[in-house]
């Protein structure tokens, strides 16, 4: 009776600590809510310059994201229509012009970003391009949107103290500074988190987000000094990164110095274009037949070539994510019955290439990659960190039967062969784009392999009056290594001959 007693006793004490933490919570968001005006705020709109960087396409492994210079940036958000429109201008600037994501840019590009509800699209001119795959091949790309619009300061408020959130509290002096962490569970899955200062201020909030690259990735959104605009109080920079960049030094994403803020804008959300509400993400794979036991494995935005050997199957890309390569390892083993996929050969570190190695890990697979990638996949890519937003097929295994991947690694040239088929595999040389490129070259079939240097047009599109700068240093670089090209295989686009590529690479070169 004395134990039933005191465990009653516990439990309405617990209930009552839950209870003081949420009305902690409560007063500290209201308070705040009220300091910057996201009591009485519908809609806003926020306007500034500053920088946006390609996440994933840093020009080396030890090297942050390239960025860009954002001449003019505007976010428009409904609250309650749970709308946002981001649209930016941006130039390549005084950044670098070296790394992926379109890495350099020519001139001025428009982006123009739309979530509304459960529907994520980009505008191109007047052509709304449906967005179904995941950011960084995770999250759904509304899913991360909508997080986006609760991780602005009066966002979070909104959210934070809209019924049926029961938020909670922590207070605590980091650095003998007072501030209180307020948290609650957003889209019944991530847990969103804000700092929120002695003078009613949010400094930061930051949740996690499933990346097949990184796992639980931390995902962050700093706010510096706050400035009266009007109606409301609104931080004059907003600083995004994600990751923890003890392990990536890739992970500032977003800079926005703000100019002007509009409260309570008329702000009509655009309504779902048919063509959004009908796209559905699926992995497609189409295999086509390069030579004898060699297959192209295309059907999406990126390819992967199949070879054949005596006693095993070499691989080439591992592209996306674990979806993608389970796709293609299937489409892979009804092409090869009974042989392991022994070698997985990885271009270059990009994620859009790298997102799916685990995967081959799990299958047993090796990696052939370039020296200058091994420790960045070892202390990221194959972190023993958490990953319960998207648990993959190597994080489920039990670590007592699966080995550590297995890398072959390589600064001139490696190759894989059975004494008859010899599959020679080369660094890229001179580029702006990685300096950790390979591009994989079948010397009996006369097949190259390449990843985002050179990509043959669409049928029936014109080809490119000049070449690019990627597409001289290819050219330079099979130039140097004296290579014998009869078709090039892409991992973006269709297979070509080497005629078309050489009437565009004879031309004079673009800048």
């Amino acid at each position: 009776m004395a134990t039933r007693l005191l465990a009653l006793v516990a439990l309405l004490l617990a209930l009552m600590v839950g209870m003081a933490t949420a009305q902690d919570a409560r007063t500290v968001l209201q308070a705040a809510a009220k300091n910057i005006g996201a009591d009485t705020l519908k809609t806003i709109q926020i306007s500034g310059t500053g920088w946006n960087a390609a996440t994933g396409q840093s020009y080396s492994p030890t090297e942050d994201w390239p960025k860009f210079e954002m001449t003019s940036y505007t976010k428009t958000i409904d609250f309650d229509a749970k709308f946002s429109r981001e649209q930016v201008t941006r130039r390549q600037g005084a950044y670098p012009p070296r790394g992926g994501g379109g890495t350099p840019l020519q001139g001025e590009q428009q982006q123009d970003f739309i979530v509304s509800g459960n529907y994520a699209w980009n505008m191109q001119g007047s052509n709304a391009v449906p967005i179904v795959r995941g950011y960084l091949d995770g999250i759904p790309v509304a899913e991360l949107r909508q997080l986006d619009i609760l991780l602005t300061p009066h966002g979070f408020l909104k959210a934070a103290l809209a019924p049926g959130a029961n938020p909670t509290a922590v207070t605590w002096t980091p650095r003998g500074r007072r501030v209180t962490d307020v948290s609650f569970t957003a889209l019944g899955k991530y847990r969103v988190s804000a700092t929120i200062n002695d003078q009613n201020l949010i400094e930061f909030v930051q949740t996690r987000i499933g990346n097949p690259f990184f796992g639980d990735l931390l995902y962050e959104i700093r706010y510096g000094p706050y400035k009266d605009f009007g109606a409301v109080k609104f931080p004059t920079v907003i600083h995004h990164h994600e990751g923890d960049d003890r392990l990536n030094p890739g992970h500032n994403a977003l800079e926005v110095r703000v100019s002007n803020v509009l409260a309570n804008v008329s702000a009509a959300p655009l309504a779902v274009p048919d063509a959004v509400r009908a796209a559905v993400p699926a992995v497609r794979v189409e295999s086509q037949k390069l030579a004898d036991g060699v297959w192209f494995v295309g059907g999406g935005s990126h390819n992967s070539m199949a070879v054949e050997f005596r006693d095993f199957v070499t691989v080439v890309e591992a592209p996306l994510n674990e979806e993608r390569s389970l796709a293609v390892i299937g489409e892979v083993h009804k092409l090869v019955p009974n042989k392991a996929i022994r070698y997985l050969v990885n271009t270059h570190h990009h994620f859009d290439h790298s997102g799916g190695l685990r995967t081959y890990v799990a299958e047993g697979a090796t990696i052939v990659t370039h020296q200058g990638n091994r420790e960045f996949y070892e202390k990221v890519l194959f972190s023993p960190g958490p990953r319960t937003l998207q648990p993959d097929r190597l994080f489920a295994l039990n670590p007592d039967v699966v080995r550590d991947p297995v890398f072959e690694t390589l600064i001139q040239k490696y190759v894989v062969s059975d004494g008859t088929r010899t599959m020679d595999i080369y660094p890229v040389q001179g580029l702006i784009h990685s300096p950790t490129m390979l591009i994989a070259y079948l010397s009996k079939e006369k097949i190259l392999v390449n990843a985002d240097l050179y990509s043959p047009p669409a049928p029936g599109a014109q080809p490119p009056a000049a070449p690019t700068p990627l597409m001289v240093t290819l050219s330079q670089n099979i130039q140097r290594l004296k290579l014998d090209v009869g078709q090039h295989v892409p991992i973006h686009g269709r297979v070509g001959t080497n005629d078309e590529f050489m009437k565009i690479v004879g031309k004079p070169a673009s800048n």
